[in-house]
């Protein structure tokens, strides 16, 4: 009998856990589009990709953006690449659209900023040091995911409790 209780906590864990994956770490949206990689220099190259499982695009696929040539991804194949205008302004974000059996999806596509994007010939000066300690601390506070963080620990405190005190009191008996 105790066999229930404990699949229904492991159900009730994996559920809360599957809640906590923000959105952006699925791979692309509804279709599986893909924009690879996020960040790309003025005219850099670009792939762009659809997935063809189940629930995914089945068609021809449409990319379009305001850095590069409208592409098509004909109906059988999985990629496409497109080439970034030179004249991109850097630091900035741009809208890749794709479009699929009359359903369209957004993914956001970054143009380097800074420096040229030529190797600098400069001699690196190991006694500068390194710059550590900033890893979270950059990133701003999520409530969602702080609360469904909070909700999992305590129901997991709750359910081994709930457990070793039944163990405790048939042990007894």
């Amino acid at each position: 009998m105790r066999a229930i209780p404990a699949a229904s906590v492991a159900l009730l864990g994996v559920a809360a856990l599957s809640a906590c994956v923000p959105a952006g770490a699925a791979p692309g949206g509804t279709y599986g589009f893909t924009l690879s990689p996020a960040t790309v220099a003025p005219g850099g190259e670009v792939t762009l990709g659809v997935g063809r499982a189940a629930g995914g695009c089945k068609g021809r696929v449409t990319v379009s953006s305001p850095v590069f040539d409208t592409v098509t991804i004909p109906r059988h194949e999985y990629s496409a690449t497109a080439r970034v205008d030179r004249d991109a302004r850097r630091g900035a974000v741009y809208e890749v659209k794709f479009a699929c059996d009359g359903r369209s999806e957004t993914l956001n596509l970054t143009i380097a900023g800074g420096h040229s994007g030529h190797p600098t010939h400069h001699p690196r000066h190991p006694d500068k040091g390194v710059h550590a300690g900033e890893g979270g601390s950059v990133a701003g506070l999520d409530v969602n995911e702080i609360g469904l963080g909070a909700l999992l620990i305590a129901g997991s405190v709750g359910a081994a409790y709930h457990l070793s005190r039944r163990r405790s009191g048939e042990d007894a008996a």
